[in-house]
């Protein structure tokens, strides 16, 4: 913008610069700006080059009503581009001299939008994060919140759309951020010494530093605080600017209308003000008189019409009565108490209270200034005693403030008489001083004889001036005219009156003052300075001499009239004087109020900030003062401002609901006779624009609580889903005072929300197709994997709902309940086509039923709802059937499983069984077992399912070392269906009673099925076995026992029951592993102890008295029998402690296979108690014994144990026969049931 204090040469240059390009082609066109111009020309000069080829020329028709056309809409144009030039020129004036209203500094902070390369860039800088590109160091849950908030949030399609209206801020990524964790870490178990609002803040500070990028915080910091400075308070400049950008007007224009307007002058705007007040005071009798009211809903109220319209005058004059006089310098904004004041009187009537002298005060500030004195030495010389000297000032506000020589007066004596002295002479003009000098006057009542004074034009008050005189000397004035009622013009000089040069006159009824200066530019000033004072509505013009003097004296001659005439000459130049001087009350500023609100709106859209329709507060002060100064009635205001926000919310824009509640609120009192802002009258043109703005609100909430996950995304704005809802009621009611019932409303939400199940189920359908990219659907494979996914978009939309919009529909909650059960339903109908195409041998279709389950459950009000039941019913007969199908294939696969049981053993489950290939549905869902298409051609009446095969995520459940394939198979059979069934949460109780008892007693069954056919197996294996010392225990035994183990371990866990607060077990089944293991271990027991029996009997070959000790006594038999059954026994040892699982079954074989074999040996040899052994039968014994009592010690057999009675009898018995034998054969070779050293030694 142009300085309004630019010099007039430069100026001048740039105005007739612009005003070549302003002025039109043709005399007498109208006038068009530069840019239409442009545009026209640019329209029409391809038609008139010539080319080559040869254009088709239009018929002179066509050609003529194209111009029409041309022409039409460029007059449009200038009538539109006058228009805004009018309205600029009443906008400047409220913007110079406001004195109703006051920028607000309360209002909500607006927030700077994001942009689209802004967002961009917000992603970028979290995928960077996301990929470990940065150093911000973080735990693996911040990632997964950081991850969850970028694909949810910041790639949705909902927040590109926000961008794309303006309606995103950076407040709002951050709040939404927050909100997404805030449960996130409410979850998060408690960690001594760090509390939760300690990991958010850190958690939020972590988010602020990816967003803010590389960013330096201190430069957003300056800027956040520079856009908030600028939000606050606008100075008059930058108020003139960007209504200059509003209105589309140019600098020079601004410029131009700025000078002549006088905008910098505050008297001229005071007295603008006044003849505007007394203007609409005029309108108010005129209408009065000619009955040209507007329609009113009722004729009572043309009446009150009246008296509203002069109310408001009177409360605007009161408002300016209320500045005060000495306004100026720095532009403030007074704070003015509003509402009716009685005590204002009319300004018009003529018993208004005279002033007196003393009212005019007027304070003087003069400084004196000494520069130089002349003829120093005679000077010096009239100092001497005896000589004076002095000098006579007198000053006024007018006078020049250079310095000046000065004459002073000396004494006689003085030799130099010519002595001069140089003052610079400085006195302020007092603010309530408007214009002072010598004139010479003559009136009726005041100033009768015409004579030249002093004259100083005061301003009491805002509506209250007087022209005095003074004499010199004195404080008070001599004479003073109030010039209330008067009216001042230029006059021709006047015969008779001999002094003054240039004449004006002030003229009242009954009364005329004559007033001349010594020049032209002094009466300019004077008649300008009491046209402001009087307040009169005919402006005077000066004569055409002066116009004369201007064009043939040039520059010289320009400078009898002052700079304010210039500038209005100029502006009438170039054709600015139309709006200068245009009355402002002859315009209907109804129209021109909507039409700044709407340009002013626009430009509120388009600005850096996300206003959401909010205005500034500079925008919201000049909108307020334009309206009470031009008297634009407060509906009509409101009812411009519901349009405009209407009209772009239907275009797809954010605007806060609250602006909509607050102006129909508004509006809504008003037309119901509750008068907001003290109207009484309602216009017919009020009411009926009411009602079909009523109704065009009513639609766009319908609309809006329809589509609120996408029109209030992710609860933004703030708290706008519930105002929407609260405004809709209020829209519902038919007057002010009777409330809606509740069910009409409650009837209209459901209405929408069932609407928006629909649009919502719609919406997630094209986005999973246009995801997935599929042509064809027409596979049932593809056809579920497409459900599944819907289901995980389904099951987010309803998390988004509760997350963020549940809150707003707190009132209304059974209705969110309905919206999400037609939600369902609809997607219900997708899930039935899928499965009822899925084959009857496929259960991919169970993670569908877990995804959709495992939600259900958790949510109070969905639980067991109308979905839910319907779900269940749905896949409780496919459970039931695959239940049974399991159990058939789990009881074919034991009989088969044993009938080709090798008994190996398993070292590791999956080192045999391959993984298995589940459906992928992306989710931390239980695996189903899969049960695959029966064989073909197999004619067993039981489905044929061949065995499981494990996924690897069991293999560290079932790493055993020494089982059966069999019983492995099985038992991870029955813990998957277990797992399968509990992992489905049936949530209904008696039904998932139903299913766990079931599962429990087919284990049991199953179980006591593989503890019989082992037993069996186990004593078959036995009998087959070898019965002398090169007998081997078999792994298969081993493996036997350890399946034993297996089925009591998994009894207790797959057959337990819950009864009460108790844990109650199958007794059978319990009682039957007992018993086969028992059973087991006898068999094995007797096993051995047949071997015993075998080495025995090759001992007993020996005894006394038969015929064949006489014959191998002769023979040095060795120590092989004694050997062999002692590797014998510690082998069998080593494999059982080895292989078999169970420490209490070894120590129970051990200790009835001690004790069986000694009581065998005790058995043997009192049998031959009356016998003496040989001495070969004496070492085998011996070293059988003693060998066979320390292995079983170091097996950990007791000593309660291995020190029974028969042992103490054994051992007797080969002590006696060991000291016999000493004694007979002269020595045992080292034998001896004593233990030492040396045979320790052997042993090892």
């Amino acid at each position: 913008m142009l300085d309004p204090s630019s010099s007039e040469e430069e100026s001048d240059g740039i105005v007739e610069e612009e005003s070549r390009e302003v002025m039109a082609p043709q005399s007498g066109s109208s006038r068009i700006s530069p840019s239409r111009t442009s545009e026209s020309s640019d329209r029409l000069q391809p038609a008139s080059r010539g080319s080559s080829a040869r254009p088709s020329s239009p018929s002179p028709s066509a050609a003529s009503e194209h111009e029409k056309e041309d022409v039409e809409k460029l007059q449009r144009e200038e009538e539109e581009r006058k228009k805004k030039l009018q309205l600029y020129v009443f906008v400047m004036r409220c913007i110079a001299y406001p004195f109703n209203a006051k920028q607000p500094t309360d209002m909500a902070r607006r927030q700077l939008k994001i942009t689209k390369q802004q967002l961009q860039t917000t992603k970028d800088r979290f995928e960077s994060f996301l990929k470990g590109d940065t150093q911000i160091v973080a735990d693996e849950a911040f990632i997964n919140a950081v991850q969850s908030y970028f694909e949810v949030f910041l790639k949705s399609d909902r927040v590109a759309k926000m961008v794309q209206t303006g309606g995103l801020s950076a407040l709002d990524c951050r709040e939404v951020f927050k909100r997404h964790i805030e449960k996130r870490v409410r979850s998060l178990p408690e960690i001594d010494g760090l509390s939760k609002e300690t990991v958010l803040s850190s958690w939020m500070a972590k988010f602020d530093t990816i967003y803010r990028g590389d960013e330096d915080p201190r430069k957003a910091q300056q800027r956040m605080t520079a856009s908030a400075a600028s939000e606050l308070i606008l100075s008059k400049d930058q108020l003139y600017e960007m209504f200059q950008m509003i209105l589309g007007i140019k600098k020079f224009e601004h410029q131009l209308l700025y000078q002549a307007c006088q905008l910098d002058n505050l008297d001229e705007q005071a007295a603008q003000i006044r003849r505007e007040l007394d203007g609409r005071l005029q309108m108010a009798d005129q209408i009065a008189r000619a009955g040209k009211f507007p329609k009113f809903v009722s004729k009572e109220m043309e009446a009150m019409y009246i008296e509203e319209l002069k109310s408001s005058v009177n409360q605007l004059m009161a408002n300016l009565e209320s500045m005060p006089v000495s306004k100026g310098g720095e532009f403030k904004l007074q704070k003015l108490k509003r509402g009716h004041n009685t005590s204002i009187i009319d300004m018009g009537q003529e018993d208004e209270n005279q002033l007196s002298k003393s009212d005019v005060v007027l304070s003087f500030t003069l400084e004196v200034r000494t520069v130089l004195a002349f003829r120093q030495c005679s000077l010096a010389l009239c100092s001497r005693p005896g000589f004076t000297y002095y000098v006579v000032l007198r000053p006024t506000p007018n006078s020049p403030k250079q310095a000046e020589l000065h004459k002073m007066t000396v004494t006689k004596a003085c030799p130099d008489q010519d002595l001069k002295i140089k003052l610079a002479v400085r006195m302020d003009k007092p603010q309530n001083m408007k214009a002072c000098g010598y004139l010479w006057a003559v009136g009726k009542n005041v100033w009768k004889r015409w004579k030249k004074r002093f004259f100083v034009l005061v301003q009491v008050s805002q509506y209250t001036f007087a022209v005095c005189s003074y004499r010199e000397k004195k404080s008070e004035p001599q004479e003073l005219l109030q010039l209330d009622g008067y009216t001042v013009d230029y006059t021709d000089p006047q015969p008779g009156l001999d002094g003054g040069r240039a004449f004006f006159n002030a003229v009242k009824e009954g009364d005329t003052v004559i007033f001349a200066s010594d020049d032209e530019q002094d009466r300019i000033l004077w008649v300008q300075a009491m046209y402001r004072a009087t307040g009169q509505s005919h402006k005077p013009v000066p004569p055409t001499q002066v116009q004369k003097l201007n064009s043939k004296g040039g520059a010289a001659a320009q400078m009898d009239a002052p700079i304010s005439q210039f500038y209005a000459d100029r502006a009438q130049k170039h054709g600015m004087d139309e709006f200068i001087s245009a009355i402002p009350c002859s315009f209907d500023h109804a129209s021109f109020f909507e039409m700044v609100h709407r340009l002013t709106f626009d430009h509120s859209l388009n600005d850096n900030f996300a206003c959401l329709g909010w205005f500034s507060p500079g925008q919201l002060f000049v909108l307020d003062e334009y309206c009470a100064r031009n008297g634009v009635r407060g509906c009509h205001r409101h009812l411009c401002y519901l349009g405009d926000l209407l009209e772009r919310a239907d275009a797809g824009h954010m605007i806060d609901p609250t602006l909509l509640h607050y102006s129909f609120a508004f509006c809504a009192s008003h037309v119901h006779g509750n008068r907001p802002d003290g109207l009484g009258t309602v216009t017919v043109e009020e009411k009926e624009r009411f009602e079909e703005i009523k109704e065009r609100l009513r639609v766009l909430l319908e609309n809006q609580i329809t589509n609120f996950r996408y029109c209030f995304p992710f609860g933004r704005p703030e708290g706008a889903l519930k105002a929407t809802l609260s405004l809709l009621e209020r829209v519902l009611m038919k007057d002010i005072v009777t409330p809606v019932p509740q069910e009409d409303v409650k009837a209209v939400i459901r209405k929408c929300l069932e609407q928006a199940a629909q649009i919502n189920y719609q919406r997630i359908t094209d986005y999973a197709r246009v995801e997935e990219n599929v042509a064809n659907l027409a596979t049932p494979a593809k056809k579920l994997e497409h459900v599944i996914r819907l289901a995980e978009l389904v099951i987010e939309v309803l998390h988004q709902n509760q997350d963020h919009h549940a809150e707003a529909f707190a009132w209304w909650s059974d209705l969110m309940v309905e919206h999400a059960e037609n939600f369902l339903s609809l997607y219900g109908v997708d899930m039935d086509a899928a499965l009822e195409i899925q084959s009857p041998e496929s259960w991919d279709s169970f993670p569908l039923f877990q995804l959709l389950n495992d939600f259900l459950r958790t949510d109070y009000h969905l639980c067991n709802g109308k979905f839910h039941k319907h779900l269940q019913d749905l896949y409780a007969p496919l459970v039931v059937r695959y239940v049974d199908l399991m159990e058939s294939s789990i009881a074919q696969s034991i009989h088969r499983g044993f009938e080709r049981e090798s008994w190996e053993p398993v070292k590791s489950l999956t080192s045999n069984l391959p993984n298995v290939n589940l459906p992928n549905v992306n989710l931390q869902i239980p695996k189903v077992p899969n049960l695959p298409v029966p064989v073909a051609g197999l004619s067993v009446n039981l489905p044929q399912m061949p065995s499981f095969s494990t996924p690897s995520w069991m293999a560290a459940i079932y790493d055993s070392d020494n089982g059966s394939g069999t019983s492995e198979d099985l038992f991870w059979k029955l813990d998957a269906l277990q797992t399968f069934i509990r992992d489905l949460h049936w949530p209904e109780e008696e039904f998932a009673k139903h299913l766990d008892n079931r599962m429990k007693l087919m284990s049991s069954d199953m179980i006591e099925t593989s503890v019989k056919r082992t037993r069996a197996a186990f004593e078959s294996k036995l009998a087959k076995s070898s019965r002398s010392t090169d007998f081997r225990i078999p792994l298969s035994l081993c493996t036997m026992f350890n399946v034993m183990v297996d089925a009591k371990d998994q009894s207790a866990k797959l057959c337990a029951m819950e009864m009460g607060q108790e844990k109650q077990y199958h007794s059978q089944i319990d009682d039957l592993i007992e018993e086969s293991v028992k059973d087991m271990i006898s068999l094995l027991v007797a096993k051995f102890v047949v071997i015993l029996e075998s080495v025995l009997a090759k001992i007993s070959r020996y005894d006394e008295g038969t015929l064949f000790s006489s014959f191998l006594s002769f023979t040095k038999p060795g120590m092989d029998v004694a050997d062999g059954y002692v590797t014998f026994v510690r082998h069998s040892q080593d494999i059982l402690r080895d292989k078999v699982n169970e420490e209490v079954y070894i120590e129970r074989l051990f200790d009835q296979w001690y004790t069986a074999t000694m009581n065998l040996l005790a058995t043997w040899l009192t049998e031959r108690m009356d016998q003496q052994l040989h001495v070969y039968q004496l070492k085998i014994l011996i070293r059988i014994v003693k060998k066979k009592y320390r292995d079983f010690r170091l097996q950990g057999v007791l000593d309660s144990t291995l020190n029974s009675k028969a042992y103490d009898t054994v051992r007797n018995r080969l002590t006696l026969e060991e000291a016999t034998a000493s004694v007979r054969e002269g020595g045992m070779q080292g034998i001896s049931m004593k233990d030492s050293d040396e045979e320790d030694e052997e042993d090892d």
